[in-house]
């Protein structure tokens, strides 16, 4: 069932912009132009007007972009349905974080004990390069550590926590000697740690998103030995004592090599949920988020 012309004009009245929706859609300018103009002729009405440099529906356009809309919800439902018989079907699942792993280890067997037959793939992706299959749905949900819950639609992403963002260094370091357990004042932690060796997160990253800031905000150039998302890699690095780092509260370990403090005035990132634009849930993949947003409820207490 090819609907992906309806799609097209989805997504000239969501941009409001001929070039940037050419842009999603990967497209030419000249192309989608192209076929307005055919659609437009055929059905003998504008489906746009031009009003301080942006396309606008016409009162025609609204009828057909409510119209595509409902054409595009009954072709998914279809096709879930058709996937759905003898409770068969796939989800797809992208995740960003330590955390989101240890999650699914424990919420795809308990979704497989009611729908032993359900494919759920998961892979692990970088924030921005999840961020963009969502967007682009070319993936059903997503489990993420994020700043924000933009750029997604407010219905569309769950919180499902703050977490914590802590400073690791070597349970040998000097310091934990000094102060084995309290706060860290951000002030002081600039003056005590100026001099050591950062291990910073890849840019895009949340942890380095909120690190960025807190260098930033004290005037701060760290020494950074190097940029990476491992945070298995990370760890061993810090307990090695190659350099001090930040991890999420989901990534620690009491008792380990790594001593971890928080910060004053704490830093915290957002663990979502996040379900792809026009993905409409049958009840197998209803149970699979509520089972994913039970799991992150005694986290909170």
């Amino acid at each position: 069932m090819d609907t992906r012309y309806l799609t097209y004009i989805l997504t000239i009245a969501r941009k409001k912009n001929m070039t940037k929706a050419a842009e999603e859609l990967f497209v030419s300018q000249s192309s989608l132009s192209q076929y307005l103009t055919k659609l437009e002729q055929e059905i003998g009405t504008p489906l746009f007007f031009r009003a301080r440099g942006e396309l606008v529906l016409t009162p025609a356009g609204q009828l057909y972009t409510e119209a595509a809309r409902r054409v595009l919800q009954i072709k998914e439902q279809l096709y879930k349905d058709i996937a759905s018989l003898d409770n068969r079907g796939h989800i797809t699942i992208g995740c960003t974080s330590q955390f989101a792993l240890l999650a699914l280890t424990e919420i795809v067997p308990r979704f497989k004990s009611y729908y032993p037959d359900y494919r759920v793939e998961i892979t692990e992706q970088s924030l921005p390069a999840l961020t963009k299959m969502l967007l682009e749905e070319n993936i059903d949900l997503g489990l993420m550590a994020a700043n924000t819950i933009k750029p997604f639609d407010e219905e569309l992403a769950d919180v499902l926590r703050q977490e914590e963002v802590l400073f690791a260094l070597p349970t040998d370091h000097p310091y934990t000697k000094e102060n084995p357990d309290k706060p860290i004042p951000q002030a002081e932690f600039v003056r005590r740690f100026e001099d050591e060796n950062f291990l910073l997160s890849r840019k895009g990253s949340t942890l380095r998103v909120l690190a960025d800031q807190l260098f930033e905000t004290y005037h701060f150039e760290p020494s950074a030995m190097c940029e990476t998302n491992s945070i298995v890699a990370t760890q061993i690095m810090v307990s090695n004592g190659s350099g001090v780092t930040f991890l999420g509260e989901s990534c620690t370990q009491k008792g380990g090599p790594v001593a971890c403090y928080s910060l004053e005035p704490k830093l915290y990132r957002l663990n979502l949920l996040v379900r792809r634009k026009n993905w409409i849930l049958n009840e197998a993949e209803q149970l699979f988020c509520r089972l994913t947003r039970e799991w992150f409820q005694p986290q909170q207490e």
